[in-house]
C-alpha cells in the first residue's frame, strides 16, 4: 500500500527582502552538491516567470539548511537537466501504463 502524503512548501527570503513561497518537487545529490527543485508556490501557471526554480542546499555554520542560487550557467544547465530526467521520465512512463 502506498501512502500519499502533502507537498512540502518552505518560505525564503530573497537579497531584496522578499518573501517567497515554493512548493518543494525534488532533492538531488550530484557532484557532491546537493540540489532541490521547487516551484513557485503563490504564481499563476500561465505566468512568463513560472517555472523550476533550482537551488543548493548548504549546511550553515550553525548546522542550519540554507537555500543558495547557482550563478554558474553551466552549473546549473547540468543539474536541471538531471532533474528534469528525475522529474518527467517517471511521468511518461506513468502515462505509457
Amino acid at each position: 500500500m502506498s501512502e500519499e502524503f502533502g507537498s512540502d512548501f518552505i518560505t525564503i527570503v530573497d537579497d531584496d527582502g522578499t518573501e517567497f513561497e515554493l512548493e518543494v518537487l525534488d532533492t538531488m545529490d550530484y557532484k557532491g552538491q546537493t540540489y532541490v527543485a521547487f516551484l513557485p508556490a503563490n504564481m499563476d501557471e500561465n505566468d512568463p516567470d513560472y517555472g523550476i526554480i533550482i537551488l543548493r542546499s548548504v549546511i550553515d555554520e550553525n548546522g542550519d539548511e540554507i537555500f543558495e542560487s547557482i550563478d554558474d550557467d553551466d552549473e546549473l544547465q547540468d543539474v536541471y537537466e538531471h532533474f528534469s530526467v528525475l522529474l518527467f521520465d517517471d511521468e511518461e512512463e506513468e502515462e505509457k501504463k
